[in-house]
């Protein structure tokens, strides 16, 4: 089978010559017939083989040591994806929504420390969710406000990669355990088609203490893209996935391209291909966008 080894910096130095040579050596010699050379200087290089990926990709990581890189193999074939859908929290915005209003409150350690075990999949999330919104009850709905204005940012390649997906004809869905308030905000600015997120209950002034049921969690991420791809007529190895967390594991895990980005470790194993270093348009390079397609805002 054809496949692309595919090496994203984080920056453009990061791949010089040095190492795109090591990389390509230590693919050679695990027996891969490379068909394409790579260009240093660049942000981005791939090589393609024939013959099974995993020694091949486990060789060109070794050689890479601790350079800044990401190096993930891809088929060759059907790399440009129809469907993009994309965690919200950690993945396309750089923080956890519900910390920051518990950062409000003043209780965000304490709900931090049930947000890190729901991400490591340790407690369920439904549970977990309920137990951090219940804290913050009489919360002001102003503070939703505050948060998105204050502390939510888009993560560096967002906007782009989106932007980009779209123009080559990609729908694009934007899917969180998180909240509609949230999603919405963030949908609007990174040029989603749509969003999908759980509803957090107020009485006009204050937070409830709840969330609307049912809970939005792990298994209505993947059913988001199994709907979106029946909807579009779009086959199951044209969709990509992305996140970070133990939610985020079903959907990555059907998708066509399941994609973990600066995830946790179960996540990171679990997924066809991990992003720890490069912003977010190493999704684009995996697809075999040239840089001078990607539209960047």
């Amino acid at each position: 089978m054809l496949h692309v080894l595919v090496t994203v910096g984080a920056q453009p130095h990061d791949l010089d010559a040095d190492l795109l040579h090591r990389i390509g050596f230590a693919a050679e010699r695990a027996g891969a017939r490379i068909a394409a050379e790579a260009r240093p200087g660049a942000i981005a290089a791939e090589w393609r083989f024939d013959g099974a990926a995993a020694p091949v990709l486990a060789a060109a990581r070794a050689a890479a040591g601790s350079a800044r890189v990401d190096i993930n193999a891809v088929p060759a074939d059907g790399r440009r994806k129809k469907l993009l859908v994309a965690d919200m929290d950690s993945t396309i915005i750089g923080c956890e929504c519900v910390d920051e209003l518990a950062d409000m409150a003043g209780l965000k350690p304490r709900v931090a420390a049930i947000t890190e075990r729901a991400m490591k999949g340790e407690i369920d999330f439904a549970r977990a969710l309920k137990e951090r919104v219940t804290l913050l009850t009489g919360l002001p709905v102003a503070a939703l406000a505050r948060v998105y204005a204050e502390r939510v940012r888009l993560n560096a390649g967002a906007r782009a990669l989106v932007a980009t997906m779209r123009a080559h004809g990609a729908r694009t869905i934007l899917v969180s355990g998180g909240f509609t308030y949230f999603t919405e905000r963030v949908a609007r600015d990174a040029g989603f088609d749509a969003h999908q997120a759980n509803i957090l209950l107020d009485d006009g002034k204050v937070l409830t203490g709840a969330v609307a049921d049912p809970i939005l969690g792990r298994e209505a991420k993947r059913d988001a893209l199994d709907r979106a791809a029946a909807a579009y007529h779009i086959a199951p190895s044209e969709t990509l996935a992305v996140g970070d967390g133990a939610n985020d594991l079903a959907m990555i895990a059907h998708a066509g391209l399941g994609v973990a980005y600066r995830a946790k470790p179960a996540v990171a194993a679990a997924a066809a291909a991990r992003i720890d270093h490069a912003d977010l348009t190493a999704l684009l390079y995996l697809q075999g966008y040239r840089e001078d397609e990607i539209i960047r805002a």
